[in-house]
């Protein structure tokens, strides 16, 4: 994917401070998987949205040291970062790591709304006090009203302001255990936001989990896994120490996390004692199925949408299939076109709405196409953002958890 490129350079100048290293022209296999798999060169059909453009231009940023223009830093700056330029590659570009490290070295100032948000993010204490406000907002009937007067738009706020949606403000308690006699004993990772607005996929994971015997540890100090920090030029190193420190002193026997998008940072995290201990939750689940333990039947068609962080990183989506076929009578279909980024991307459908929403409209037509009664993923941000009237997405394990027996 680096055939254009004219690097001038010798081999032993290629290296980055963390030991990785971009490819010189010749090492490119001109495959094209990195150009038809790109989410943005679908949408704009020119080079430069192509991954070994950006490429060229990290490789500017990271090892020749010298500027890029306006032009190349757009183009650069509108990578969904959904890594599948990555997982294509013949030459195994470390993308996400390179990205990430050029992001970093560019060091983007933050304005202020971008400074509250990392500090809410950063602050599980200051970000609780904030929800009851936020549910008022939500409940009072002003929403609308507030919508038409176009505040919103005047502070950059319309995109986030249209995926809210009502905060539950009863915190988790710290354990639950298992039904039954116990298995086991594992931690869940919660993540920042999702205490509050994806409350019902952790319900459901702790009631699977206890049902298959397993007692639940939810740690009030973890915070958030860095991801956001990370892949926006900021450090996220405390983040990542506070929950090393925090998981790894927990006495569990696994680390389980339920949204791909934490699960993909937290994979990355170098650190062997955490890693070993580290699942996703539908592969934990899968591997810890009780026998015992069975699920009513259901008729409904359910095609299963694949996150990048996902298929892409973890690269473990086959074990959402295999979960779900413990349901009687469930017929599971695979949505078209996984390979390609539904557009939410983490912040990427707050900073690149435009991009986003052409993505999310693909996307949606795929859905509808696919006539399904119901889609799932396994990834918070994704599935808010696809998530319609017409197209409802929700978790796996809320499905699973809904046909529990009894």
């Amino acid at each position: 994917m680096f055939d254009f490129m004219d690097l001038e350079f010798n081999e032993s100048e290629l290296s980055v401070s963390s030991g990785l290293y971009i490819p010189e022209a010749n090492e490119c296999m001109r495959c094209g998987q990195c150009v038809s798999g790109c989410p943005t060169f679908k949408l704009f059909q020119i080079n430069e949205e192509t991954p070994r453009s950006r490429i060229r231009t990290i490789s500017k940023i990271l090892i020749e040291d010298v500027p890029v223009s306006a032009d190349e830093l757009k183009h650069l700056n509108n990578c969904v970062q959904c890594r599948a330029c990555e997982a294509s590659c013949p030459s195994q570009m470390a993308y996400g790591q390179l990205f990430d490290q050029a992001q970093t070295k560019l060091q983007k100032p933050l304005n202020g709304l971008g400074k509250l948000a990392f500090y809410l993010i950063e602050n599980k204490k200051q970000r609780t006090w904030f929800m009851p406000f936020l549910k008022i907002y939500l409940k009072s009937g002003v929403q609308k009203p507030s919508q038409k007067s176009g505040i919103f738009e005047k502070f950059g706020l319309a995109n986030a302001e249209n995926l809210l949606s009502e905060p539950a403000l009863k915190p988790l308690f710290d354990n639950y255990p298992a039904n039954g006699i116990s298995r086991g004993s594992v931690g869940l990772f919660t993540g920042c936001i999702a205490e509050h607005f994806d409350s019902e996929t952790l319900i459901a994971a702790i009631k699977l989990l206890n049902a298959n015997g397993y007692d639940v540890q939810i740690p009030k100090a973890q915070s958030c896994c860095g991801a956001i920090h990370q892949h926006n030029g900021q450090s996220a190193t405390n983040l990542i120490e506070n929950n090393l420190a925090v998981f790894n002193a927990l006495n569990v026997d696994a680390v389980v996390h339920v949204a791909t998008g934490c699960g993909a940072m937290l994979s990355e995290y170098e650190n062997e004692s955490f890693k070993k201990r580290l699942f996703d939750i539908n592969e934990f689940l899968l591997a810890n199925w009780s026998e015992n333990l069975k699920l009513e039947s259901s008729n409904l068609n359910v095609a299963v949408h694949e996150p990048c962080s996902q298929r892409n990183v973890l690269k473990n989506q086959k074990s959402v299939y295999a979960l779900l076929q413990k349901i009687p009578d469930l017929n599971v279909i695979t949505l078209d076109e996984n390979h390609i980024c539904c557009g939410s991307g983490g912040s990427y459908m707050l900073t690149h709405p435009e991009n986003a929403a052409q993505l999310r409209d693909l996307k949606r037509q795929v859905i509808t196409n696919s006539q399904a009664d119901l889609v799932v993923s396994s990834n918070f941000g994704c599935a808010i953002f696809l998530n319609s009237d017409e197209n409802k997405v929700e978790h796996p394990l809320v499905l699973l958890a809904r046909q529990l027996v009894g």
